[in-house]
């Protein structure tokens, strides 16, 4: 059987939430679901079972370690990690690292990069990010606008340690240009923020996204939903503030009990951003000190935190391709796709066994 024998998908395609099919057909790489000339031969491979397309992890880092750039070799690592793990889409939400490479790689998850973190100078962890002033801001988000795939990362709130607690980035005046120069040349934004302080002037200032949003309160809800900024929790990740917390609480006690208040409020903040209609997608964080391949975890995280299974499932999966403007299981998409023994729209807890996972058309798990 050739590497790219044409395959024949059985059992139930979801296509969507509610739309399913019995069968589709993957031919040179792409779906289908017209019979193939042809389709009788003896290089028919048939795989059978529950369909999704490739699941979607909306924030992690490919090349990235505790300390800054890793090899490529580990880069590799991380992304065959994702791709195991039926993970086939990343949103690389901030790297030094050039992974232009992985593009190349038919057998890879394809990655849509925000190039690299842009700071505040001393206000993020060392190695990182692009660490600048304000008045640099348009200029280094212009840059990163070009260099990424349509996304620009900012470090929205960082600990300020002469106030030894959270504290917002940039001001007003400097955001709102930088985030305009970004949608000038046709990149989206987005940002880290972990406290309540810093989410007011990116909103207004017109930021499409907020990574953690911790600090997302009631009366900042109304604001994110009508402008339609979406979130993404990284729950996974919220879930080692508890012990950063204990690592601070020497030098940093106002830092620590704020992150504490932060970790013990996430479910709830959560669910009220879902239940105002503010998109939500699965993201982990993974890379710097976060595991790849987490993607199933942070599904059930936010049906722990009180999103529905449907809409958690649609959030790694149908939801979050459509935002991030690439196909799912469509006529003519590339074949990337993960197969399971049960439907996962039940128990999303079928997420984290993958029975077959196929990248532009191989099966390569």
């Amino acid at each position: 059987m050739s590497e790219r024998a044409m395959l024949h998908v059985k059992g139930r395609i979801l296509v969507g939430p509610d739309e399913v099919r019995d069968e589709l057909w993957v031919v040179d790489g792409r779906i289908s679901y017209d019979r193939p000339v042809g389709a009788g031969s003896d290089d028919v491979r048939t795989v059978e079972g529950w369909t999704l397309p490739g699941l979607v992890d909306a924030h992690c880092h490919v090349g990235l370690g505790a300390h800054g750039p890793v090899p490529e070799d580990v880069a590799e690592k991380q992304a065959l990690t994702d791709r195991e793990a039926g993970t086939l889409l990343l949103r690389d939400a901030g790297s030094p690292s050039d992974t232009r490479w992985v593009d190349d790689r038919e057998d890879l998850p394809k990655i849509i990069r925000a190039g690299r973190h842009i700071a505040r100078t001393r206000r993020y962890i060392r190695g990182y990010a692009h660490e600048i002033e304000p008045a640099d801001l348009v200029e280094y988000v212009g840059r990163e606008a070009v260099r990424g795939d349509g996304w620009v990362k900012l470090v929205g709130d960082w600990i300020d340690r002469d106030l030894g607690d959270l504290a917002p980035s940039w001001p007003r005046d400097a955001v709102e240009p930088a985030i305009a120069e970004a949608h000038r040349l046709g990149a989206r934004v987005t940002a880290h923020c972990f406290a309540e302080s810093s989410l007011r002037d990116l909103v207004e200032a017109g930021i499409d996204c907020v990574e953690h949003a911790t600090g997302l309160t009631d009366d900042l809800i109304p604001l994110f939903a009508a402008r339609g900024v979406a979130i993404v929790p990284t729950l996974v990740n919220i879930a080692t503030f508890p012990r950063l917390a204990d690592g601070g609480e020497d030098k940093f006690p106002r830092w620590s009990a704020h992150m504490r208040r932060l970790h013990e409020r996430r479910y709830d903040t959560v669910r009220n951003a879902y239940d105002a209609g503010i998109p939500v997608y699965v993201g982990t964080d993974a890379g710097g000190t976060l595991p790849h391949g987490l993607a199933a975890a942070e599904v059930a995280e936010l049906v722990t935190a009180g999103i529905p299974p449907l809409q958690a499932l649609s959030a790694t999966a149908w939801a979050a391709r459509s935002w991030l403007g690439r196909p799912g299981l469509d006529e003519g998409a590339p074949a990337d796709l993960v197969v399971y023994e049960a439907d996962p729209r039940a128990d999303v807890r079928v997420l984290a066994a993958p029975r077959r996972v196929v990248v532009n058309g191989r099966v390569v798990g």
